[in-house]
């Protein structure tokens, strides 16, 4: 396949003139590099190497004014903004931002296209002032500053430019305006060079001026890149541009058109595949590059096309292993590597300039890949120290000194990474040098292992260093809020470069890099509405109409660049894979591209389509089953001689996977900081401020005085337990504060019923309160002890009759301590796991103290305390009309007895596996 370049080197060849006194200006730099090469294949003897330049250097050099970056260039913005403003009307420099990029992207496509800047702002100036009613007298201030700002929108560009211009420098518009200025002197001492464009397409106003200038006097000539079936086709978007300067170009009157070229109709494989996500589309290419590898064992003429570049990492983990060589034209953006997040986690913890920092973003600092190892000192991590301290003790938001007293070994490092910035970013500054300069020297411990993270931390002392310049040049960097602006607008725009043999192997690039290359086998990806093309974006202060009205390019311009971008790399490849996105969505780009759909619809070409889906096996869902082995059977003997709760039992019920996790692999859940106070944290301290409440009256009758006694101590004994339990947790403000509450008014609820009932005629004695047992069960079928452990919350005589009282701080209804038949209430854990626990108090209070009388068992439900004493029930049938017994009788023990046993022993047969319900 004969490449376009090649085909202009060949052409000059046969002129028989010196290749080395040519000039040649190219779109991009990257397409100077293959011209070289091409250069080096065409000629066998040695010369000297042309001057090769990218249109941008170029027309850098006819203007001879030096291009800033977008920060330095919204610096000096500022500064012409702040000598031209008034003091009442003057934005700080993070509003300005705001707007003055916007500003500057239309400057520069004012000087681009050469409009007249007087006539073009006076024109916007006018649109404002219909649209805002400038004639009317009761215009508000902000109206009057508003127009203002249009009306000196010519002022401030002449500002700007006369300022940039004096100081040698320029936006890229600006350099374009200038260049066009001086471009009659470089032809005035330039006349025996020789410029050779070589594949150009769409082009602004000053750019169209510059080579025209240049061909006029015969002191260049342009080769383009176009088939005939885009440029002699009425409505074919590829060839718009070209065709236009074709047809408007003075120059072609008397001139030959060089090239119209016949390669796109040749016999090409296109597919076109259709694959969900992104990360489907990165797999699927590992796939066709590693066919291509086997098949040809060389990708030289090889390109895969990103057409959106966040797909470079997922590309990257999915390149075969056997491809050796690659080129990589784009950097990896700075914004997606791990010591992005860091810096990001420290402007996140510093922005509000609080002395107290919250727990979440302190953990998420800590737990960095790159800090974490800080802390180590021998075979402990006094991050991770810091860390359960704070969820042990709810700790949400610390100090710095709080963290220090926590891992005072380390003191510096949590001095530097905590220490205020008092919303001043030279403080920042120097605290982000230094961390990146300590994480440097520890790297360097293990240099060969940590060659990558170096290079990081390389590029973000860069970063940094230009943020320090900026600030010590302009000092208008006065907040933390606009130190990370202007650190993720860097972010954004820089890039960690990948080194590669340009020339060799597989070729990775973006669709703006693929600019006059070409390649035999073609991948281009994200092949989607709102990638290719780009679709429709108004990040302009010009409207639409005004536009058109002067030549400004609009999404429709944009749209045709792409349109021949993409066809431009399908000319003259023979094997063509063509990827979108089957899954659209917000962020990844919509529906199949238009592309895609124009390819159907001109017919020339045989489209191979398909779908393909990611393999992925049907995966039934399988409850898990752990058979129980000796060892297994030894851990349950010892849970059984320890003792089994009431809980550990109804969580077996519910699911013995679970019982297996807890109880035999001892696993627990992960503990983490209580910001909102958990619904067990507050049971808990209900429980215990109960028994403060009632273990003086144990043994005695209530009375409505001792009541009324407790319901005064009931917020003292409330915070004493909540600061016991919640330990450093607040509770004096937000959601914490309403649950205390809460707390509080559970408790006095309770005590107002116990008063009513007492009021009612009725006796309550206390017999025990939290009652811790621990009792043994006679199961005969096991040759090893069996125990029963548990806390009774309160034992009572109510009018006589013993009542078993289980406290609930959530709501239970009375059907949830009723049951029907004996054999359900160890099966069915939502229906019967309130009865079971009830039940199994009543037992084992009967094994300790046997019964005599018939008994109660129930619970108080402090979400129901309306419907009091909810009272385990046995029905004998369902419905209207069953009859309830709900005094526990040594009959209705041996029947719970029975079930219990049941239980235990399947607990404890070796030949029943531990197996997952479907819960």
């Amino acid at each position: 396949m004969a490449s376009f370049i090649n085909d202009v080197l060949n052409d000059l060849k046969k002129k028989n003139v010196n290749i080395s006194d040519f000039t040649y200006i190219l779109p991009s730099k990257r397409a100077g590099v293959f011209l070289k090469q091409e250069l080096s294949n065409i000629y066998s003897q040695t010369f000297f190497s042309p001057y090769i330049l990218s249109i941008e250097e170029f027309v850098e050099e006819l203007s001879q004014l030096k291009q800033l970056s977008n920060i330095e260039l919204l610096f000096e913005f500022y500064c012409i903004y702040l000598k031209n403003t008034s003091k009442e009307n003057l934005d700080n420099f993070d509003t300005f931002s705001k707007w003055a990029q916007i500003l500057l992207q239309d400057f520069n496509e004012i000087d681009r296209y050469l409009i007249p800047q007087e006539k073009i702002f006076n024109y916007l100036s006018a649109i404002q002032d219909i649209n805002h009613w400038s004639l009317e007298n009761n215009q508000t201030q902000l109206i009057k500053n508003y127009l203002s700002f249009w009306k000196k929108l010519n002022t401030t560009y002449a500002s700007l430019t006369n300022h940039l211009i004096n100081k040698g420098f320029g936006y890229q518009g600006l350099i374009y305006r200038e260049a066009v200025e001086n471009i009659e002197s470089y032809i005035q001492t330039n006349q025996d060079k020789k410029h050779i464009f070589i594949g150009f397409n769409a082009l602004n106003t000053a750019e169209e001026t510059i080579i025209q200038e240049l061909l006029h006097n015969d002191l260049a000539d342009i080769y383009w890149d176009i088939d005939d079936s885009f440029i002699n086709t009425t409505n074919h978007d590829a060839g718009f541009f070209v065709k236009m300067h074709k047809k408007n170009w003075r120059y072609y009157k008397t001139h030959t058109f060089k090239w119209v070229s016949k390669n796109y109709n040749k016999e090409k494989n296109i597919s076109i595949i259709g694959i969900p996500k992104n990360v489907g589309q990165a797999k699927y290419i590992g796939e066709l590059l590693l066919k291509q590898k086997n098949e040809n064992n060389n990708l030289n003429n090889t390109a895969v096309v990103l057409g959106d570049e966040n797909l470079l990492i997922p590309l990257l983990n999915s390149i075969p292993k056997n491809i050796e060589s690659l080129n990589i034209t784009m950097g990896l953006p700075l914004r997606i590597i791990p010591l992005a997040s860091l810096f990001d986690k420290l402007f996140t913890l510093h922005k509000n300039n609080k002395a107290f920092y919250y727990y979440k973003d302190i953990i998420s600092l800590l737990s960095h890949q790159f800090i974490r190892p800080l802390f180590n000192i021998k075979k402990t991590n006094l991050a991770e120290n810091i860390i359960k301290n704070i969820q042990a003790n709810n700790l949400i938001y610390l100090s710095k000194d709080k963290l220090i007293s926590l891992a005072i070994e380390k003191k510096d490092i949590i001095a530097l990474i905590f220490d205020s910035w008092e919303e001043s970013p030279k403080i920042a500054l120097q605290n982000c040098a230094e961390l990146i300069l300590i994480l440097k020297e520890h790297l360097n411990l293990n240099k060969n292992e940590n060659l990558l993270g170096l290079e990081y931390l390389y590029k973000f002392h860069e970063v940094f260093n230009i943020l320090n310049e900026l600030n010590f040049k302009y000092n208008y960097i006065n907040s933390i809020k606009v130190l990370h602006s202007l650190y993720m607008e860097i972010l954004n725009n820089e890039t960690l470069d990948f080194q590669g043999e340009p020339l060799q192997g597989l070729q990775i690039m973006g669709m703006l890099e693929s600019r006059v290359l070409d390649f035999e086998t073609v991948i281009i990806s994200s092949v989607n509405e709102g990638i290719l093309p780009s679709g429709k974006s108004n990040n302009s202060f010009i409207p639409y109409g005004v536009k058109i009205e002067n030549g400004l390019p609009t999404y429709k311009e944009k749209d045709a660049v792409y349109t021949y971008h993409f066809y431009r790399l399908l000319q003259r490849a023979k094997n063509i894979y063509i990827l979108y996105n089957t899954e659209p969505d917000v962020l990844n780009g919509g529906e199949k591209s238009r592309f895609i759909t124009q390819l159907e619809i001109e017919g020339i070409h045989n489209l191979k389509q398909f779908i393909v889906a990611p393999k992925t096996p049907i995966i039934k869902t399988q409850l898990i089953s752990v058979p129980k082995t000796e060892l297994m059977m030894s851990k349950i003997k010892s849970v059984a001689s320890n003792g089994f709760s009431p809980s550990s039992l109804t969580n077996y019920m519910r699911n013995p996977i679970d019982f297996y996790y807890q109880k035999i692999l001892e696993i627990k859940e992960e503990d983490s900081a209580e910001e909102i106070v958990a619904s067990n944290t507050l049971g808990t301290v209900i429980h215990n401020t109960l028994e403060d409440l009632y273990t003086p009256l144990i043994d005695g009758f209530l009375s409505v005085e001792a009541v009324k006694t407790m319901k005064q101590n009931i917020a003292e004994k409330v915070f004493l337990h909540f600061h016991k339990i919640y330990k450093e947790g607040d509770i004096t403000k937000g959601k914490n504060l309403i649950i205390f509450e809460i707390a509080k008014r559970y408790i006095s609820n309770f005590l107002n019923a116990e008063i009513e009932t007492l009021k009612q005629g009725n006796t309550i004695k206390i017999l025990q309160i939290e009652t811790a047992l621990n009792v043994s069960i006679d199961i005969p079928e096991l040759d090893f002890p069996v125990i029963l452990k548990g806390k009774v919350d309160r034992v009572d005589e109510y009018n006589g009759t013993m009542r078993i009282i289980d406290y609930k701080t959530g709501k239970v209804e009375q059907s949830k301590v009723e049951i029907i038949n004996w054999e359900d209430i160890t099966t069915d854990y939502t229906k019967y796991s309130k009865s079971f626990q009830v039940l199994i108090y009543a037992y084992m209070l009967n094994i300790s103290i046997p019964f005599t009388n018939p008994v109660e068992a129930g619970i108080i439900s402090f979400k129901n305390l309306k419907a009091g004493f909810l009272k385990f029930s046995k029905k004998d049938k369902i419905g209207i009309g069953a009859k309830k017994d709900s005094l526990i009788t040594q009959e209705t023990l041996e029947s719970f007895y029975n079930e219990l046993k049941s239980l235990i022993l399947e607990i404890c047969n070796p030949e029943i596996p531990f197996t997952e319900k479907e819960v």
